[in-house]
């Protein structure tokens, strides 16, 4: 099994010992079929009990392992699927920058979260593995001071609700001096437009500056801040991003990444055929006639409904692998 995948060498030897039990349960039943003596019967019946609960649960293994191979394989096309304009701009800012931060938006189920993880996992995967902090600003939102964005921010970066603007931007910059740092704040369209300007004034701003000290930066990791919009206002308020990279550019300016849109039916189609071997046959056949029926049964290409659409032709459940595939 040189040569092979860890998932697949497993399920080679897998399938090796359900072969030789299978071979084992054919010869006790030979055995049973011409056992005179009734205490050989009964000592055969009982091995036989064993072996086939032994080959239930040896197929139901290889089944889960072939649910696994198949899923892993769909994820792998889908994250080819779409958001070129979003992945072309993310990766020309952080292949040049270590420090930066980046709004994602679009209308409900444009798939934000699915693109945040697709370029965190696709273009700085090493970001996971440091210090991540999520913040899920919807029960702040209800809140009308400001100070309440504080505190919620302060409790994630370990300070006890009590700690300063000063000292939420120290324990962020402390930690970027050994690790990778990677900022999640979910829902920002849900704040007031006042509340995200003081956050970008009062924390990324003090933060990148400090941190990208005489043009470069301190640490040799990375130090990102997704702002992500589940209602595509957020590009339209009067808040300081860019949208290109040029030479102008510093890391305390967000960066503004194309509005998500709907998947086209040339994209798609361009899709099926470069993702062809890890996609089940079924969409392959026709099609034409696959992109036609996703469409139909996506709104015509809002990205959720889309991923969804893909992954029941493709006998697979998008719900049940969020889970597995969404990390942040």
């Amino acid at each position: 099994m040189q040569g092979l995948d860890p998932l697949q060498a497993k399920r080679e030897a897998l399938q090796e010992q359900y072969s030789l039990l299978s071979e084992k349960r054919l010869e006790l039943g030979r055995s049973s079929a011409i056992a005179a003596d009734p205490s050989m019967q009964f000592q055969l019946k009982k091995q036989i009990e064993q072996v086939d609960a032994e080959l239930e649960s040896l197929e139901q293994r290889l089944v889960q392992m072939d649910r696994l191979s198949q899923d892993g394989r769909l994820y792998q096309a889908l994250l080819k699927l779409g958001y070129r304009k979003q992945v072309q701009i993310f990766r020309k800012f952080v292949q040049s920058h270590p420090i930066a931060a980046f709004l994602i938006h679009g209308a409900s189920d444009y798939g934000q979260r699915w693109l945040l993880n697709r370029l965190v996992v696709q273009h700085t995967r090493d970001s996971i593995t440091g210090k991540v902090v999520k913040l899920n600003l919807s029960r702040v939102a209800r809140r009308s001071d400001v100070a309440a964005l504080w505190r919620e921010l302060a409790g994630r970066v370990g300070l006890g609700r009590q700690g300063t603007i000063a000292e939420i931007v120290d324990r962020v910059y402390q930690w970027w001096q050994t690790q990778n740092v990677l900022l999640v704040l979910y829902e920002i369209d849900v704040l007031p437009e006042t509340f995200l300007s003081e956050l970008l004034r009062d924390f990324w701003m003090p933060l990148a500056v400090r941190a990208w000290s005489g043009g470069e930066p301190e640490s040799a990791y990375k130090l990102l801040m997704f702002l992500v919009d589940y209602d595509g206002c957020v590009g339209n308020w009067k808040v300081p991003f860019t949208e290109q990279l040029d030479a102008a550019w510093q890391p305390v300016i967000p960066v503004k990444l194309p509005l998500i849109g709907e998947f086209t039916e040339d994209e798609l189609l361009n899709w099926l055929e470069f993702s062809a071997d890890d996609l089940p046959t079924n969409l392959l056949d026709e099609p034409d006639e696959t992109v036609q029926d996703i469409l139909e049964n996506s709104d015509r290409g809002i990205p959720e409904p889309t991923l969804d659409e893909i992954c029941r032709q493709a006998g697979s459940n998008w719900y049940d692998n969020e889970e597995k595939w969404l990390k942040l």
